[in-house]
Formats: C-alpha cells, structure tokens, sequence
C-alpha cells in the first residue's frame, strides 16, 4: 500500500467515524436523554480521534526512518572509503539514493537484488541500463562499491514502510473504536474539539515563525563564511559586480562583489513599476467601491485578479516580444531614425511589472476603501458634500494607512521578482540614472550565482547567500514598516 492509499484510507475511516458517532449522539438524544454536547461534535471527536493520531506517527515515522537510514548509509560509505575506495562522500551519498529512489520507482523485489547472482551478477551499469528501459535515469558517475548500501538502503526503507504502514492503520482504528464507544451522557465532546482545534492554531503559528526563522538561518552561516573572504565594506559599498566565475575544481580570482549596482536596480525598476501600478490600481479600486454598479464590479473585479494568476515568465515573454520592441521603435520614430530607448531596459522591466502589480494594489485599496463605514459617507452628503468631494475629504483620509500599508507591501513583492527582470532588463550590473538603459536585480544575480558547475564554497556561490540575506532583510523591514502604519493610523469604527 502506497502512502496516499495509506492517507485516503485514513481519511475514510475518519469519515466513518464522524457518521457514526453523529448518528450514536442523536439516537441517544432521541431517547430523551441529555448530551453537553450536539451530536456533531461526537461525529468532529470521533474525527479527529482517527486522523490526527495516525498521521502524528506517519511523518514522525517517515522523517525518523528517513534520517536513520541515511545515516546509515553514511556510515557504509566512510567504511567503504577506509578500505581504499576513492570515493567523494557527498556525491557517493547522493548517488546510493538514486539508486534507492530507483529501486523504489521500478517497484524492483527485493529477492532480485543479490550481487552474488551466477547468471547475472549486479554492476553499477546492468542496473543504470536496466532502469534507462524502464524510463529511469541514474547519474552517470557510480561505481559498484554503491550496490551494497543502496540495496541495504533499500530493504530498510521496504521495511520501515510496511512496519509504518500496519502501526499507523491500528492507531487509526484503535482512535476510530474509542471516538465511537466513547459518546455518552457525560462525555465533553465540544470541549474536546475545541481544545484540538486550539492546538491546531497554535501550531500552525509556531509553523509560520518556525519557517522564518528557518530560512533566516539557512542563508546566515553561509553569510557569514562569505564575509570571511570578501569585507563588509567591499560588498556593502563597492560600485562594482565582477565575481569572475571559476569552474568547480580550478582555481580563480576572488573577484568584486559591489552591492550598490544591484540594490539600485533593484529599487530603481521597483520604484517605476510602483509608479505605474500605484495610481492605476488606485484609481481602479475607487471606481469599483465607489462608482461601479454591482453588476460592473462583479465583472471588472476578476478581470483585474486575473493578472495576479498569470505566471511571471509569460509577463517576461511579453515584455520581451511585445513592450520592449515596441518602446524601442516608438522612441526610433520619435527621435527622427535614432532611438535612445533599448529593447532590455529598466522602463520596459518597470512597466510590465506595473502591470502585473495593478491587481495586488487594487484588490487590497478596493477591501481596504469598503471597509470605511457608509455612516461616514452619509454624514458628508447630509452636509451638502458631492460624491467625488466625499470620496476625497472623508473616505480616502480614513482608508489612506490601509492604502500605504498595501503600497508597500505590493512593493515588496515588486523587489523579489525575479523573471521579469531578466528577460526585459537584462542582467548587466550597471550603476546609471538613464531608465532607457539595462540593469539587473539582486534576485537575478541569485539565480545567476547558483547555476552552473561551482563550487558550493567559493565566494562565487556563497555571495547568492548574501544577496539573499539583504533582501531578506530589506523585504522584512518594509513588510514591518506597513504593518507599524497601518497599526499606528488606523481608525476605529463602531
């Protein structure tokens, strides 16, 4: 049995239970005995009783298993490498669970794994031409010193599975049986669901502040080892991006490592994407809160979400076989045969993504302006005010922190973008003023600093770390500071 049949089975035990139990609640309501609790929190009890326990023990037991046999595997390669194998640990490890994975997809039965196999002995190469028939790659590089610990890899996953497999079925059931003999006069069902619900929320914000601090910390060590090699001083302050690439295994020049091209990009393309976006999208919120009939709104308002649902690549595409060329022969014709705008530039990246912003900044002003009280807008017309002075005086000053908190958070999601940039602004690192001419974002050096054959420690790979930190850093900072003023304005409303 597969894991997803495991969890469907699980789910549908569940279901059985909560039909149950709802059903046992209401028959002795019926006899007219007194419950605390309505008969679907017995059914929701009974639930929760079959499914939560049994899928605690299926991830514990699969991360456990996972871990445990990894670590083993480990450690048969450090023996194998004692011995006199020349092996490199990372790359032997990875490729034992390759093989492993393989072993797992072609379904392969464990009885057919013997090395030892008079007809047909097991090599690194019978097995990666076999699974090649089956549709399986394995990586190129493998000896047959790996066959051992993958099929021991192997058998022990095999069997963590089946053993995971019937412990987390009996817990399931046993939670099943004690949901539905468990419903009574006396039993506190609500409270029950209540308290589990409860723990649900709870751990479901320790999970958000557990990721934030876990992707904070993957990205701060390797920080700090690239500042061991570059100062602070030439990266925060240098003018320069030329991290001169080495092949992994060769040697090469430390290279420079200049922030400012970058950041300026970076805030400069976000800065005329915000130009564009802020008062389009603004504009569009008021007209759908304030002057569209119902029957319009309901038309424009998905019209406009539909652009948050577009993949920023097809923005790319776009901007690349459509706005950029077009800018560039709008500015040849206007300059009379000389055009000064070029097809990758910042204006192109800003404007495209101006547009792909326009939903995220009228989505949140259109919640935001529809949540100032109507009170306040009868108010101002039974003083004699007009629509448009209404929505001036009294509705936009009362939305107006809302409306800055959305600007910069739909600003920071501008700063983290990444395929727009590339393919409409290019990614030369240069340090202008000009919005006709070509820069790049941290984001893309990101992406650039982790393609390619490196090596992971060099100063080349681990500036990506870096890069990350500090927009880490900056995006965390603009998201605390909308939040500071939406907090710190906002008006209360009976």
């Amino acid at each position: 049995m597969s894991i997803s049949l495991l969890i469907l089975v699980i789910f549908a035990l569940g279901i059985a239970g909560f039909v149950i139990s709802g059903k046992r609640a209401a028959s002795i309501e019926k006899q007219g005995k007194k419950l605390h609790s309505r008969p679907y929190y017995f059914g929701w009890w009974t639930f929760l009783l079959t499914v939560v326990p049994a899928f605690l023990v299926l991830i514990l037991w699969e991360l456990g298993s996972a871990v445990y046999l990894e670590e083993r595997a480990s450690t048969g390669l450090t023996e194998i490498i004692k011995s006199g194998e020349t092996l490199n640990h990372s790359l032997a490890l990875s490729t034992v669970d390759s093989l492993t994975r393989a072993f797992s997809a072609a379904k392969t039965d464990i009885a057919d794994l013997d090395l030892n196999h008079p007809a047909s002995p097991l090599t690194y190469k019978t097995i990666s031409d076999d699974m090649a028939k089956k549709g399986i790659m394995l990586p190129s590089e493998g000896a047959d010193s790996l066959i051992p610990v993958a099929i021991e890899w192997y058998k022990g996953a095999t069997k963590s599975h089946f053993y995971c497999l019937i412990v987390t079925l009996v817990i399931a059931i046993v939670g099943l049986f004690c949901g539905i003999f468990g419903v009574g006069e006396k039993k506190r069902a609500r409270n029950k669901v209540e308290k589990m619900v409860f723990a649900g929320l709870v751990i479901a914000s320790i999970v958000a502040i557990l990721a934030t601090i876990g992707i904070f910390f993957s990205m701060l060590f390797q920080t700090i080892s690239f500042f061991k090699v570059v100062p602070l001083s030439n990266f925060f302050f240098g003018t320069v991006w030329d991290p001169r690439f080495s092949a992994s295994g060769s040697a090469g020049a430390v290279g420079q490592f200049g922030l400012l091209p970058l950041l300026a990009g970076t805030l400069y393309i976000a800065l005329v994407s915000m130009i564009f976006a802020v008062p389009v999208g603004l504009f569009a919120a008021i007209y759908m809160s304030e002057y569209a009939s119902r029957r319009v709104r309901a038309i424009i308002k998905p019209l406009l979400e539909v652009l948050a649902g577009i993949p920023t690549i097809v923005y790319g595409f776009f901007a690349l076989v459509t706005v950029g060329p077009f800018l560039r022969d709008l500015s040849i014709a206007i300059a009379g045969g000389q055009g000064f705008i070029m097809s990758q530039s910042i204006l192109t990246a800003g404007l495209v993504m101006g547009i792909m912003l326009i939903p995220f900044v009228s989505s949140l002003s259109d919640d935001i302006i529809s949540a100032v009280p109507q009170a306040l807008r009868d108010g101002s017309y039974g003083l004699g005010a007009t629509q448009s002075e209404t929505i001036k005086k009294v509705v936009l000053p009362a939305a107006l922190p809302g409306i800055v908190g959305a600007v910069l958070l739909t600003a920071s999601r501008a700063i983290g973008e990444t395929m727009i940039v590339v393919l409409a602004a290019g990614v030369a690192a240069n340090l202008t003023l000009n919005p006709f001419e070509a820069m790049t974002t941290m984001t893309v050096k990101i992406v650039n600093q982790l393609t390619g054959d490196l090596e992971f420690n060099s100063p080349q790979t681990l500036v990506a770390f870096a890069l990350g930190m500090t927009l880490f850093v900056l995006t965390l900072l603009m998201n605390v500071f909308a939040l500071y003023i939406v907090r710190k304005y906002r008006e209360q409303y009976e």
